[in-house]
């Protein structure tokens, strides 16, 4: 019998994402994510923005990388394999409440959730989910985010945010071409 080699360990990054919300910065999300090379289930309940964003996807990335896109009505149908969700709803709290309560319902135990919020604190609102290991918040504005690479991204966690969750989002982040920072939640310590 052979011994076993040690070999290190590949980063942890996420084979498919999930897009919650097909306005200008879930298409932007969902170009960079399939531009990188990450299978994209875009999701709007909504079906003239997801035709929208059908379009427009079609038009930048070429009909030979639109495969690695889905185009999906149901946020189950968009979570069901997801590693990393992100949702693209208002940044107002009882929006944020309503899609992470859905999203962690409805994702399998594995998914990381990621928000985009500048004014709510993920510490509430992973609080508020059965994983707040696995929440991390986008601290950017969308039109910051469209900037595209070669930019800084802030990301926020709290104290429960686990550390794989830390790698697979930072990954998920330079693959796109951004440089991701990480701060605590400032209110969780309030």
């Amino acid at each position: 019998m052979q011994p076993r080699l040690w070999q290190p360990s590949k980063p942890p990054l996420p084979s498919t994402v999930a897009i919650i919300g097909a306005g200008p910065l879930g298409r932007w999300l969902a170009l960079s994510a399939a531009r990188a090379g990450f299978g994209v289930l875009l999701e709007d309940v909504m079906p003239n923005n997801l035709h929208h964003a059908r379009e427009a996807l079609r038009r930048q990335l070429g009909p030979e990388s639109l495969p690695n896109v889905a185009f999906v009505s149901t946020i189950e149908d968009a979570v069901h394999e997801a590693d990393l969700a992100i949702d693209c709803v208002p940044d107002e709290l009882e929006s944020k409440l309503e899609i992470l309560w859905l999203l962690d319902r409805m994702a399998p135990p594995r998914t990381v959730l990621a928000t985009p919020t500048t004014r709510l604190s993920i510490a509430d609102l992973a609080n508020c989910t059965y994983r707040p290991e696995k929440c991390i918040a986008i601290a950017a504005e969308a039109s910051s985010l469209a900037a595209g690479a070669n930019a800084g991204i802030l990301l926020r966690t709290t104290t429960r945010t686990s550390p794989e969750t830390v790698a697979l989002v930072r990954n998920f982040w330079q693959r796109l071409g951004f440089t991701p920072a990480f701060e605590a939640d400032p209110a969780e310590n309030q």
